[in-house]
């Protein structure tokens, strides 16, 4: 290996952050971080879904942007360096005056680690500075919102099925409460993605480009072969588009459009509060649950790549908590 050049070497001591690729020696450092930055841009876009990689490669540019501040290049970034701009992270406060959630200092620091982890897995560093830095501590809340059994079944069972859109509308509620889909999962399924006779779906690169099968019921099953042979059929752009539910002009059905759906037919069924897709998400996994479902099962149903994000459905509701109190408190009649 060439000797590293004495400009990359102000920090050598700690041989954290120095190139390692010869080729990319003679390069000045603000022109090593650009390309750098650009061959993960393109492993981004290959190994997460658009929304993530978007998501990875802002957050990546505001670090990159605090290390040109301070002077430090790519290169020469230390454990230390990201141990102090994730302290800076917990100042940082939105137009309001309000400050960042917890989940967002995690999204942030998820992005420089998996900046850094590329590179040197790639051989562009010696070492990952961000392997040592652990993810902020996220709060352990309950999901909000969730439906009761008749309220869900109230907004499934609210579209009229007399239209194209009805029918639509129809399958598409009954898919969500069936297998907790998430919105974007949704909006991509593909005709060919059904076996309504089986009655299995096929959620082809969901969250982290995994595929998974889940079943559907047989309310759900029905409502989508209803909707192919009577509704999607007389849809804008069917005969040339290959996903599962249409919008009005024939194109995908995006995440705001879907969820506007589900407003609107909670709305119609006298449900007075916010639903979304990601509320039939939630309700389905407590429904199931406190039907005697094994959390493992949900887990895989929902695409959970761990189990520590389904086990927060286990966490015991006030409701049920005041029943077992009532039966069981020797005052509690």
């Amino acid at each position: 290996m060439s000797e590293i050049p004495q400009n990359l070497r102000t920090r050598e001591a700690n041989q954290q952050g120095s190139l390692s690729n010869a080729a990319h020696h003679s390069l000045s450092p603000e022109r090593k971080t650009g390309k750098l930055l650009k061959l993960f841009e393109d492993h981004a876009f290959v190994r997460y879904a658009e929304r993530t990689a978007k998501g990875y490669l802002r957050a990546g540019r505001c670090f990159l942007d605090w290390l040109e501040r301070r002077g430090i290049a790519l290169p020469e970034v230390r454990t230390d360096d990201i141990l102090a701009y994730q302290t800076e992270l917990y100042g940082l406060r939105k137009k309001d005056g309000k400050p960042y959630s917890t989940y967002d200092h995690t999204h942030r620091v998820a992005a420089v680690k998996t900046l850094f982890r590329f590179l040197a897995r790639r051989g562009y560093l010696l070492s990952d500075p961000s392997a040592a830095v652990e993810y902020p501590r996220r709060e352990q809340r309950l999901p909000r919102g969730v439906l009761t059994p008749p309220e869900a079944r109230a907004i499934v069972e609210a579209p009229e099925l007399a239209t194209p859109m009805g029918l639509r509308d129809r399958a598409l509620l009954e898919t969500l409460y069936a297998t907790g889909i998430r919105a974007a999962e949704l909006g991509n399924l593909k005709t060919e993605d059904v076996d309504a006779e089986e009655r299995v779906l096929r959620v082809i690169l969901g969250k982290g480009k995994k595929d998974r099968n889940v079943p559907l019921t047989r309310a759900a099953a029905e409502a989508i072969e209803a909707y192919l042979a009577y509704g999607r059929p007389q849809m804008r752009g069917a005969r040339k588009s290959p996903l599962l539910f249409l919008a009005p002009r024939g194109g995908r059905m995006y995440d705001s459009h879907l969820n506007d759906v589900v407003a609107r037919w909670a709305f119609k069924a006298g449900v007075k509060r916010h639903v979304t897709c990601h509320t039939f998400r939630h309700s389905v996994a407590t429904h199931l649950l406190k039907g005697g479902a094994d959390i493992r099962h949900i887990q895989v149903l929902l695409g959970h790549s761990s189990l520590q994000s389904t086990e927060r459905y286990t966490r015991v509701e006030v409701s049920d908590l005041k029943e077992v109190m009532k039966r069981a408190h020797p005052r509690g009649r």
